[in-house]
């Protein structure tokens, strides 16, 4: 990374993106929705330093709609929580006059994340996204990141108490459905793995 800082990074000013910023402030906890504009940081920030061409204003867009299908106003008794989060998105897509192709992006982005594996030629804002989510909640690919670099983010945008939310939030989910990616990870020990994320024991 260099001496990336937060200020070489794109954030996107757009109607759009303010509006979905407004969206996500209105809907997550504190917690969730500095998640989200970290994940946006962390995936705008691999893709310009490996210089993967990516659509900031749609990378910033699904970062903050990819936790909302757990949220109660829009949790889904019947399909995952990305699922659920790809649908209010592309809802909310229509209203800001996207055409039918770029709602279509945003709902798979935002699907996506939740993927072990997305090849980047195919989708570079899921690939970006996912890969930055990993980062969020185990730790995964933080050598990515200097020291200085990951302290400005985390300064910038505090994790509160995002593992005690997030933990929590997976868990309800892969109670009702246990089919769904979120019960895949609770079954496969995402606590642990949380437990021994390095961000949760930034200063």
């Amino acid at each position: 990374m260099g001496n990336m800082t937060l200020d070489d990074l794109v954030v996107p000013d757009t109607a759009t993106s303010a509006a979905a910023l407004e969206v996500a402030s209105a809907y997550h906890s504190p917690a969730l929705l500095n998640h989200s504009l970290r994940a946006y940081v962390w995936a705008a920030a691999h893709g310009t330093a490996r210089g993967i061409p990516f659509d900031p204003e749609l990378l910033y867009v699904a970062a903050l709609f990819h936790d909302l299908g757990p949220v109660p106003e829009f949790d889904s008794h019947t399909v995952s929580f990305e699922e659920a989060g790809g649908h209010v998105a592309r809802v909310f897509a229509a209203g800001a006059g996207w055409p039918a192709e770029r709602r279509e992006r945003l709902s798979e982005v935002i699907i996506r994340h939740m993927s072990s594996e997305v090849d980047v030629s195919a989708d570079p804002e899921g690939y970006l996204l996912a890969r930055a989510t990993s980062t969020e909640i185990i730790g995964s690919d933080l050598d990515d990141f200097t020291p200085a670099f990951r302290s400005q983010v985390l300064e910038g945008h505090p994790r509160l108490d995002l593992a005690k939310d997030f933990l929590a939030c997976f868990q309800i989910q892969a109670e009702r459905k246990p089919d769904s990616s979120a019960a895949g990870a609770v079954r496969s020990g995402l606590s642990a793995r949380m437990a021994e994320n390095p961000l949760d024991s930034h200063p």
